[in-house]
């Protein structure tokens, strides 16, 4: 595997530093800790830093040469509201709060990628090392977006490499079109009229009314969706009462949606609401449905896909490059970036994800032997990238 020599050479040092994020989770839009070791170690290595963008954002920018050719490489800081069960030393040191999706190895990585790059400057052009703060929900890729990111750092295309347990260590995978899918929440709110409950028949139970609410939500992906589309429609939460001996007024039913097509979502939306309100009108209840339609599919372009995975087969080999990865219904506020600039998102492997070790789960831990393959793989990807800009 031609993994870069220099890179190996400080893999103990980015170790370190992805097991120090570790231990000091922040979550979205407050990595204020994270920001300033990210701003340090870019200043040390000799890169342009600007911060700001999105509130703790942090971009590094490497120039060599007058070529205008320019790429983003781009990693996420922040954590999520898990308390960690594992029990390692690096183990976070804050109570609810654990990096359980790996950004602190995608930062680790492209904090790799910028001291190599700086120190061979091997390209001409320029590359833009974007650390994004609150991809966990908070959308920090659309805030970077709209507060002028490639307007302000202009980029010929974009790429992100995100750790994926499942996939063996060394390997590397991807696909054009869509990678992952839209992320919606919505959230239903029924209005029935409270009574004793040894009285129900003096009352309309909302609870009832959820309860058929929540069965028939299923025959938005069984009976309306086209059996080719995939759509998944998941209740999160129920919430409701307060007593044993009482049918309350009220009943608050929320969860989350996913799609990939615009069209599966717009259906989704209308008949979401068309079963809360009709289902509720037939036991004389009332309900209101919101859907707020939060990130967009993550559609990886095609030619950035295919010069993406050239790049990967010469970093692990042709063998080792999954080229046509199902995709996932999980989300990835990357598609911001990826419908403003062209790019693609790609997927390095972490290892088995053995015990339930997969991502946002309470005893994940980012593989550390994934870390001199992924900064050799953003390394070259921008030397290629330029080189190819250039001729």
């Amino acid at each position: 595997m031609p993994i870069l020599a220099e890179v190996l050479d400080y893999h103990d040092e980015l170790t370190a530093i992805r097991r120090d994020i570790h231990a000091h989770p922040e979550l979205a839009f407050a990595e204020q800790r994270t920001a300033d070791l990210v701003a340090g170690r870019l200043a040390k290595f000799g890169c342009e830093v600007y911060r700001g963008l999105a509130g703790t954002g942090v971009i590094g920018t490497i120039r060599n040469g007058n070529t205008p050719g320019a790429i983003g490489l781009r990693a996420d800081m922040d954590a999520l509201p898990i308390q960690e069960l594992n029990d390692f030393s690096h183990r976070s040191t804050h109570d609810g709060c654990m990096h359980a999706c790996g950004h602190d190895g995608h930062t680790a990585m492209l904090l790799g990628a910028a001291r190599y790059l700086t120190a061979t400057r091997n390209f001409e052009g320029t590359v833009h090392l974007i650390f994004q703060p609150a991809e966990e929900g908070g959308g920090g890729g659309r805030v970077m977006v709209e507060e002028g990111l490639f307007d302000k750092f202009p980029c010929d295309a974009v790429f992100a490499l995100h750790n994926r347990p499942g996939i063996e260590v060394g390997r590397i995978a991807v696909r054009p079109g869509p990678l992952l899918a839209a992320s919606d929440r919505w959230d239903i709110r029924i209005r029935g009229r409270g009574t004793h409950a040894a009285h129900p028949h003096l009352g309309i139970d909302p609870f009832v009314i959820g309860a058929q609410i929540v069965l028939a939500l299923q025959t938005i992906t069984s009976r309306n969706v086209d059996p080719l589309d995939a759509a998944v429609v998941s209740v999160g939460f129920i919430k409701g009462g307060a007593a044993y001996n009482v049918i309350p007024d009220d009943l608050h039913i929320g969860g989350t949606a996913r799609s990939f097509r615009p069209e599966v979502r717009d259906l989704i939306e209308a008949r979401l609401g068309e079963i809360a309100c009709g289902v509720a009108a037939l036991h004389g209840a009332s309900a209101e449905a919101e859907y707020r339609r939060n990130y967009p599919p993550t559609i990886n372009h095609q030619a950035e896909t295919e010069f993406a995975a050239e790049v990967a087969a010469e970093i692990c080999g042709p063998d080792k490059v999954v080229r046509d990865v199902a995709p996932s219904m999980g989300a990835e506020d990357f598609s911001f970036m990826l419908n403003a600039c062209p790019g693609a998102m790609l997927w390095l492997g972490n290892g088995p994800g053995e015990d339930g070790c997969f991502l946002h789960n309470a005893r994940y831990d980012f593989n550390d032997a994934a870390l001199p393959i992924g900064v050799s793989f953003l390394a070259r990807l921008a030397e290629r990238f330029l080189e190819k800009r250039r001729a």
